[in-house]
């Protein structure tokens, strides 16, 4: 083999997988088929799971300290203001949402990347893999192939690995087009929240964005009739002018634009995450209306989640059954995250009277109710995902297996202070209120590296790498019964602290 695992595409998914599988000493190369980095902002708001999934792998970095706090946004409708749709981030969580560029984003992930022993190859298009039951084939636009044993594609909405893997991708249209265009513009609006303005032709949203140099870094987005053609950047920019003079009323001075695209809002979900040696994540598996700002954070935490169970495959630890549990987990949330993102789009762009109607005096006006804030926050936050239903979830009390675990205080194995979150960043945890060597034993037999840490709770906890609850319990027997009957694992006589 020339790699254990091959993943196409250099975006947050395909990075965030990358750093994980590195983390746990996975063989991992990574390949992307544009020539370099790419600059512009595309998504730009990473929310508190997204934060948590970085923090987790030791890529956060500075990005607090560069990124905007979200605040909140104000609506207008009918020429007033209706509302103003504040965050309200739960005190007791230690992440919130941070407005920050994807390109910053992908920055990050790759210096974490880098410091683990790995980089990204750039112009290297995957257009093929042929799989058999030792691995895969992979084939590059330039002729060149190389054999992968598993293949993940994060190779956007167009992926050829999901082509390849013969999955379908079944879908609608949601807005027929919708204009984004970062510009620097002289506006005198306040820059501490967002603003959203919904008028019978469309809304307009604007957002302050952080740059480099003055204050004057604006995100404005639009829906607006298809027309045919496809248009220039200085086109975009006069109907990004035009758009805000009618739906607005204002005419902020707009001097340039940093970046502009013109795309189809589309829902779409692929039918199943894998086929044999071939996976998707993100985009690839999902594409979502920028309603929301789900679809980034969507794919960070497929990758987090497929990334912990395919290393468990590649070292030898777990049967390839185990790859089956990720679609059995994720994909549902993507449903419900696609069926929200769609019907909240389709509400704001208020395309019939009777959508006008509930959008303007119904819902937006109820957006000023602290209750509803914080229930909008959680939401978008993805704080609140739960595996329990699935196929290693469970019953008992909260939290239950596949349950979130937040990021408890504790203490490590030196005697120093840590968190949980931090000492997942290799492996499992097992967190107890006093130490358990038999039955972290019995776990680092099966999973490789397991973190003892002491904490609060009387029954000892063993916490997935991906931060939800694994097992709970004090009987080694019974937890080498979860590990091998549910998890499907196989035990090593290796010693690993």
């Amino acid at each position: 083999m020339d790699t254990e695992v091959l993943i196409a595409g250099a975006g947050p998914s395909g990075l965030v997988m990358g750093c994980a599988l590195a983390a746990r000493g996975v063989k991992v190369r990574v390949v992307d088929r544009a020539d370099r980095p790419a600059t512009t902002s595309r998504a730009n708001i990473l929310h508190a799971r997204g934060v948590e999934v970085l923090t987790r792998l030791g890529a956060l970095g500075d990005l607090p300290e560069r990124a905007l706090s979200p605040v909140g946004m104000t609506m207008y409708a009918r020429g007033r203001e209706l509302a103003t749709m504040r965050f309200a981030p739960d005190a007791s969580e230690s992440v919130q949402a941070l407005f920050i560029s994807q390109a910053d984003i992908e920055t990050q992930l790759r210096q974490r990347l880098e410091a683990s022993g790995g980089r990204v190859e750039y112009g290297r298009e995957v257009v093929g893999g042929a799989q058999d039951r030792g691995g895969v084939t992979v084939a590059f636009a330039d002729g060149d192939t190389l054999r992968a044993g598993w293949l993940v594609g994060c190779d956007g909405a167009r992926s050829a690995v999901r082509e390849q893997a013969g999955i379908a991708f079944p879908g609608v249209p949601v807005v027929e087009r919708f204009l984004l265009a970062d510009v620097r513009a002289d506006w005198d609006r306040s820059r501490e929240g967002s603003v959203g303005w919904f008028h019978t032709d469309g809304m307009v949203l604007a957002i302050p964005m952080r740059g480099t140099g003055e204050d004057d870094l604006w995100r404005v987005m639009a829906d607006v009739p298809d027309t045919s053609g496809r248009l220039t950047p200085d086109q975009i920019l006069d109907q990004v002018r035009a758009v805000l003079r009618e739906r607005t009323g204002e005419a902020p001075g707009i001097r340039e634009a940093v970046w502009t695209s013109v795309f189809r809002v589309q829902r779409r979900l692929a039918a199943d995450y894998r086929s044999g040696r071939l996976l998707l994540a993100g985009d690839a598996a999902h594409a979502h209306s920028p309603i929301g700002g789900q679809g980034m954070n969507t794919g960070i935490g497929d990758a987090e989640n497929l990334a912990w169970k395919l290393a468990l495959v590649v070292q030898g630890r777990a049967g390839a059954a185990l790859l089956d549990t990720y679609t059995a987990e994720r994909r549902p949330l993507a449903e419900v995250v696609l069926r929200n993102t769609t019907a909240n789009t389709r509400l704001l762009a208020g395309a019939t009277p009777a959508t006008r109607f509930v959008r303007d005096r119904l819902l937006i006006p109820v957006m000023d109710l602290p209750a509803v804030q914080r229930r909008a926050t959680r939401t978008a936050s993805q704080l609140w995902v739960s595996y329990r239903r699935g196929p290693l979830g469970g019953r008992g009390p909260s939290p239950r297996p596949g349950d979130r675990v937040p990021d408890l205080p504790c203490t490590g194995p030196d005697g120093e202070p840590t968190g949980l979150h931090t000492a997942l960043r290799t492996g499992w945890a097992l967190v107890a209120n006093t130490a358990h060597p038999e039955l972290a034993a019995t776990a680092r037999r099966h999973l490789g590296p397991v973190a003892s840490l002491l904490g609060t709770g009387a029954t000892p906890m063993l916490v997935r790498p991906d931060g939800h609850l694994a097992w709970r319990g004090d009987d080694p027997d019974d937890l080498r019964h979860w590990l091998t009957g549910t998890l499907g694992t196989k035990e090593t006589h290796e010693h690993q602290t």
